[in-house]
């Protein structure tokens, strides 16, 4: 299978059921107090987005971190990537959207984004560093 298919493959995989769990499962009684989501969402919006965002960093992987250790690539991906999310899918979301708490909803997304990229930084990682595949 080729690296950049696993790469994409390495942040749809996970990340769907973290989020799934994370938002409609565990958390679920804390994002209905914020009053932030609507009563039907729209899951192949999500699983759209998780796409898109899984195409674009693989490309982003792949040209700046590919055949870096696991290790190595896994932090300086997660470094560039955990605020680049963090910004477009928590502060502007925060700014834009009517909710009860807005610390509340910074707190468990940045919480959910940091668990995120933990996640798939080194799996991504994996998907494209120096060994043989």
């Amino acid at each position: 299978m080729p690296r950049f298919l696993l790469g994409v493959l390495a942040y749809i995989i996970p990340t769907f059921p973290l989020g799934y769990v994370w938002h409609l499962v565990a958390f679920k009684e804390y994002y209905d107090s914020l009053q932030i989501y609507r009563a039907d969402i729209v899951i192949p919006f999500g699983l759209a987005s998780m796409a898109i965002q899984g195409v674009a960093w693989a490309f982003i992987y792949s040209r700046l971190f590919a055949g870096e250790s696991v290790l190595r690539g896994a932090l300086k991906f997660a470094g560039l990537a955990t605020p680049l999310a963090w910004s477009f899918l928590v502060l502007v979301v925060a700014a834009k959207h009517h909710m009860t708490s807005v610390t509340g909803f910074v707190l468990i997304e940045t919480a959910f984004t940091i668990v995120q990229y933990i996640v798939v930084s080194p799996l991504i990682a994996l998907a494209f560093s120096a060994r043989k595949a």
